[in-house]
């Protein structure tokens, strides 16, 4: 078994195993400053969609549930907290001040229509509700802007894991190729924790 069909059998049968509400718990995760991207969820549920364990409806509407939730955790996690809670809580999630700098940025400059964009741009995702809390955005809007984005965004990876368990047979037919590519993945991932890692315990030691 190479290195694809185990990734895939296991996040499918864990995926499984929670059930919608699983799929809810980790997107929930996902729209908070967790590092649970969604990319590695909502693709898995597609193939459970296509093995006829899960239907469309339900992976949507409770991904898109655990999107809000999270969101609207974050969002009075800004409000009541702000950068402080970041900078206090921000290092054992491999987040930094410099990432809410960034989000902060983006959050100024675009305004309100940033909570939609961002569901579709990695690491800022988790973090631009903080800033809409700060901001003390109209909730009624920001709840709105987050579900329409969200949904949107969990529906192409959903479509997209489907359409690649529906192709399956091509896929295994280049199974090494894909994973090469699968493995370098890890990789970079790896070494970005790693450095991270690295980056904040010279900090908390330069700090002490």
């Amino acid at each position: 078994m190479g290195i694809t069909e185990f990734l895939v059998e296991h996040f499918t049968a864990w995926i499984e195993a929670g059930g919608y509400f699983g799929v809810a718990v980790l997107m929930t995760l996902e729209s908070m400053v967790a590092p649970v991207p969604s990319e590695a969820v909502m693709p898995f549920a597609g193939f459970l969609i296509f093995e006829g364990k899960f239907t469309y409806t339900g992976v949507i509407f409770f991904s898109t549930l655990g999107s809000i939730i999270g969101s609207l955790i974050s969002y009075y996690a800004g409000a009541w907290g702000g950068r402080p809670f970041v900078k206090r809580y921000g290092r054992y999630l491999l987040l930094d001040e410099h990432h809410l700098d960034t989000t902060e940025r983006f959050f100024a400059k675009h305004g309100d229509k940033t909570i939609f964009i961002c569901r579709f741009i990695p690491v800022v995702r988790h973090l631009i509700s903080i800033p809409a809390g700060v901001g003390r955005m109209n909730l009624a809007k920001f709840c709105i802007y987050t579900v329409v984005g969200a949904g949107l965004w969990n529906a192409f990876l959903t479509y997209v894991g489907y359409r690649l368990k529906e192709n399956w047979t091509v896929v295994r037919k280049y199974s090494e190729i894909v994973d090469i590519i699968v493995l370098a993945i890890l990789v970079i991932i790896a070494a970005y924790f790693i450095i991270h890692l690295y980056r904040y315990r010279k900090q908390a030691k330069n700090s002490a």
